[in-house]
Formats: C-alpha cells, sequence, structure tokens
C-alpha cells in the first residue's frame, strides 16, 4: 500500500529528492571505494534489504520494528568502525587547492632527486629504508611518534638515518614540505586484504599502511633483497631501479604539487580516478 501511494504522489520535487538521495550515495561510495570499508558495508547493507523485504512480505511486527531502530544505532555505530575511512575522506575534502599548499616544480625536483640518490645506495647496500613524502594530507600524528629533525632533504642524510647500527633506522623517516620532519616514525599497518605476497615484512606493510590512510607516497627499501618499492594508494609497484622511481615520483608527487588550485568538480574526478587505481588487480 505504501508503494502504490508513493506511485500516486510521485511528482518533480519527488524526482528531485530521489536524484540527490543518490547522488549522496554514489559520492559515498566514490570514497570508500577500494577500501576496507567496501565489503563490510556491501554486506550490512545486502542483509539490511533482504530483512526488510522479507518483513514487509511476510508482516513480521516486531522483527520490523527492530529493524527500524537499527537505524538509530547505526548512525552511531558507522563513524565508529569505518572512522579510517572517514578521517580520509574529510581530510581530502578539506585539504582541496583552495585550502591546500603548493609546492614549486622545482622544489618538488629536488626532493624526488634526493630521495632516489638515497635510495639507490641504500639498496646498493641492502640497508632498508622508509620514506614517506607527505602530499596534501597532514601526516603529523604520525611526525610526533618519532624523532624531530626538521632538516633539509638530503642523501647522506638519509644514509645516516637508515644505517643499521644508529637509534633511528628501525621506523619511517617523514618528509613534510621540503624538510625531513621526523625519523623512527611509527606507521600503521596494512590489514592485508591486499597484500598477496606473505612474503612481504613489515616494512613493506607499515608503507601500505599510511598510504591506505593518506595520500601519502612511501618509498620502501627492502633488508632482505635491496629491492626499491612504492606505496601509493594502498597499491605497490615493486622491484623498481632509479630511472623508474624517478618516473614514479615525478608522476605521483611533482605533477601534484605544482599544479593550479583546482575546482571542486576537479577534486572529485581526481578522487574517482584515484580510488579507482586503488582497486585490486
Amino acid at each position: 500500500m505504501e508503494i502504490l501511494w508513493a506511485f500516486d504522489n510521485f511528482n518533480l520535487i519527488s524526482l528531485l529528492d530521489i536524484l540527490l538521495v543518490a547522488g549522496l550515495f554514489f559520492a559515498a561510495s566514490l570514497l570508500i571505494r577500494g577500501t576496507q570499508a567496501t565489503a563490510l558495508l556491501r554486506g550490512t547493507l545486502l542483509v539490511l534489504i533482504l530483512i526488510g523485504l522479507f518483513t514487509s512480505v511476510v508482516q513480521l511486527v516486531a522483527l520490523r520494528w527492530l529493524l527500524s531502530h537499527i537505524v538509530t544505532g547505526a548512525a552511531i555505530a558507522i563513524p565508529v568502525i569505518f572512522q579510517q575511512e572517514l578521517r580520509r575522506a574529510l581530510s581530502q575534502l578539506g585539504e582541496t587547492a583552495i585550502f591546500g599548499r603548493q609546492r614549486g616544480r622545482s622544489q618538488a625536483q629536488h626532493i624526488i632527486e634526493q630521495v632516489c640518490t638515497a635510495a639507490e645506495r641504500l639498496a646498493e647496500r641492502r640497508h632498508g629504508a622508509l620514506i614517506v613524502l607527505e602530499r596534501s594530507t597532514s601526516l603529523e600524528e604520525y611526525i610526533k611518534t618519532g624523532v624531530a629533525l626538521n632538516s633539509e632533504v638530503t642523501p647522506q642524510l638519509l644514509l645516516t638515518i637508515f644505517w643499521p647500527k644508529t637509534e633511528l633506522h628501525d621506523g619511517a623517516a617523514i618528509l613534510s614540505g621540503t624538510r625531513i620532519a621526523a625519523a623512527a616514525c611509527v606507521l600503521p599497518l596494512s590489514s592485508g586484504h591486499r597484500i598477496t605476497e606473505r612474503k612481504l615484512g613489515t616494512r613493506h606493510r607499515a608503507a601500505l599502511g599510511i598510504s591506505e590512510v593518506s595520500d601519502a607516497i612511501c618509498v620502501v627499501v627492502s633488508e632482505e633483497t635491496g629491492q626499491i618499492s612504492v606505496a601509493n594508494s594502498g597499491r605497490m609497484i615493486r622491484r623498481l631501479d632509479g630511472n623508474r622511481l624517478r618516473t614514479i615520483l615525478s608522476a605521483f608527487y611533482e605533477d601534484e604539487r605544482h599544479a593550479t588550485p583546482r575546482s571542486w568538480f576537479a577534486w572529485l574526478r581526481d578522487l574517482r580516478d584515484r580510488l579507482t587505481r586503488s582497486q585490486p588487480d
């Protein structure tokens, strides 16, 4: 009966209402696509829809009452369950070009060159390293877990930080702006749902973890094999040499830093492309 009433009273306002709700759901799906929340949210919605259809057909009054009150609890539970995804989405929304920081092309090129030079030397010596390049999303909470440096980015300093016998080598060095903000920083580990190779160690899992909760780029040097990898948007590109590393960092880091301010539509398009790239192959 309620469905028939809705069709009888359908008008342009109702159509606009449906389109707005559909747009909100579509925007929400873009924000969580490729994240840990996708499978859990899909399963939850499927269960709720099936229960709703079942109670409507069979007329189970008590179960329908319970289902209607679950929505109130979900309003509290969803922010708790999906806190990482929501924080990342809101952070990206608030740090568009209107509020964001821009860096010149020459500065970005300088940082890329210093990081690549250091990574090549670390790989030759098989010294494990974890270098995080901050972009739009602030990494202040992770910087606070390490030893503050606020130093110029140089290969010599990065080689010293990751020398196996120093106190700072067992952690991440985070680059913020044009400086090394801190070393020996603690990063969140990836949940592992995209890790197909079980031999990946803690450094690689930490690199994936920080790229899942922020838009940072992470350069990893394996202590066991000397291979260089890059983590971005929850995905990892492995077995890189110096030239390929420069190309990837130029594409992911430099291009975004010297870009001109973007409109909200351009930001949404960029977010859609980034989340699409984050889908597992």
